[in-house]
């Protein structure tokens, strides 16, 4: 096997397999580090679009193409496509020894690039949301897995993009994801579902009652986790939560009981909530 082509010494050929929300800004980010991105693939319009935008003048081809021009393959593509791209390009015997192939998939880890036979494989994912503008990614957190040798480069691509490397094991890869979705992805809903509440409660400006609310709220769970607690399930106020469960629309009321239960079960872990105070809000929760 070739010797892994370190990043600090020699520029690289970056092939994107993706022009995607994540892949084309991944790509731009390594471009601006110095590095030649040679080739993306894109199939839609959408992602055409972004990558003139993003990485203009570089040609669009097809991922053999890609993978044939680059040292260093960029796989951008969805969890549940990335393991019939791998193996396609190893029938199509694409993959050249010595290649660095990273993917950027949170839920995966090194075994689905197995078939790249020959190739180095690292797995680095960016927890960042992408809309499909640039994004800084100065601080944001990067899981990666790599073999032992390929660490010092998977850490300085991480590092070259402006990101803080966070080593995760293989086979914690989908637990790494599943907080990440949890933490972000639902946040999301939970926001847009309590803005929707409050447009009917009367509040022409959902986002200006919440905002400040919110980020003190964030603030606080960052800093103090449990410690942070407020409000009627950590006071065990099992009235106010039975009339919340009353008014809330029938789509958010399951949402709403799993998270009190949740919130309940972590309040009395931390001692926030006294069992006796629990008692009457376990009986509304159940």
């Amino acid at each position: 096997m070739n010797a892994p082509v370190r990043p600090d010494a020699a520029r690289l050929r970056v092939g994107v397999v993706g022009a995607g929300r994540v892949g084309s800004v991944l790509g731009a980010a390594l471009r601006r580090a110095g590095h030649d991105v040679v080739a993306v693939s894109a199939v839609s319009e959408a992602s055409r679009e972004r990558a003139a935008r993003l990485l203009p003048g570089v040609p669009v081809l097809s991922p053999d193409e890609v993978v044939s021009r680059s040292t260093l393959v960029l796989l951008a593509v969805p969890d549940d496509v990335l393991a019939g791209l791998v193996q396609g390009l190893a029938d199509l015997a694409s993959w050249q020894p010595g290649q660095l192939v990273v993917h950027v998939s949170g839920r995966h880890g090194l075994a689905v690039l197995a078939p790249a036979v020959g190739a180095l494989p690292m797995a680095i994912h960016p927890a960042l949301p992408f809309s499909g503008a640039d994004v800084d990614l100065a601080g944001a957190s990067f899981g990666v897995t790599a073999p032992e040798v390929l660490c010092p480069i998977a850490e300085a691509l991480v590092l070259e993009m402006g990101g803080r490397p966070v080593w995760v094991s293989e086979e914690l890869r989908p637990l790494w994801h599943a907080a990440l979705a949890h933490g972000a992805n639902h946040l999301v809903t939970l926001v847009a579902s309590a803005a929707d509440m409050l447009r009917e409660a009367g509040a022409e400006d959902p986002g200006a009652v919440l905002g400040p609310l919110l980020q003190a709220a964030l603030d606080g769970a960052l800093q103090r986790g449990d410690g942070a607690l407020t409000g009627p399930v950590s006071r065990g106020d099992a009235g106010t939560v039975a009339a919340h469960l009353e008014v809330i629309p029938d789509a958010v009321r399951p949402a709403y009981l799993a998270l009190a239960r949740l919130t309940a079960d972590r309040a009395l872990a931390a001692g926030r909530l006294k069992s006796q105070q629990a008692e009457g809000l376990l009986g509304v929760l159940a």
